[in-house]
């Protein structure tokens, strides 16, 4: 008798977990949390140290770059907040937390779309200022040639990441918004296992 008793409070206990596992995993904001955007936050904000690092270097350039318009800067601090936010709501996760995530990766979505089109505008003018001064008729300083080789393979590279970063931001978003869009239709289905029957031994 005692046997049967644990045996049902055992299933009991396992059908309780089974069940907070499934609500658990039910939940969008859970959903949300489960694609690891602590991880992609991680590599946003790598990425957002970099452009701020390489704006540095691009501020002393006296050729056009994508510094004119201080690219490098507000768009690693955009890069910085989307990253620190992802890192901040799977360990805090919250709807208002997801809704500022999505707002901040729609932003910086656009912000990239600036970048990307004044960086391409950057390499065409710095590779044209270079092939004009390579075939010059007079001596040229050839440390300026170089120079101008240096911030195109610059400017690529900053494109390159922007490119990779609006990827995991398209992703992010659409986790984000499909997570906020569950919350309002969301239905919760428990499970409730009947009582068990009390049986008498003869």
């Amino acid at each position: 008798m005692e046997s049967t008793i644990r045996e049902r409070t055992a299933g009991k206990d396992g059908n309780q977990e089974v069940d907070q596992k499934l609500l658990m995993a039910s939940k969008p904001l859970h959903r949300f949390v489960q694609k690891e955007p602590r991880s992609l936050g991680i590599v946003i904000t790598i990425l957002g140290c970099a452009e701020l690092l390489m704006g540095f270097h691009l501020a002393s350039e006296r050729y056009h770059t994508s510094f004119d318009i201080y690219i490098p800067f507000w768009q690693g601090v955009l890069f910085l907040v989307c990253g620190s936010l992802s890192i901040y709501t799977e360990v805090h996760p919250s709807k208002k937390m997801v809704t500022v995530c999505l707002a901040m990766y729609v932003i910086s979505i656009f912000g990239i779309m600036v970048s990307v089109g004044f960086r391409i505008y950057c390499i065409a003018y710095l590779s044209r200022y270079s092939h004009r001064r390579y075939w010059m008729p007079y001596p040229q300083d050839d440390w300026d040639i170089y120079r101008i080789g240096q911030l195109l393979c610059v400017e690529s590279i900053l494109i390159t990441s922007s490119l990779c970063v609006s990827v995991l931001l398209i992703f992010l978003c659409t986790v984000a918004r499909l997570a906020l869009k569950s919350t309002r239709t969301q239905v919760i289905v428990q499970h409730i296992l009947p009582p068990p029957s009390n049986t008498t031994s003869n």
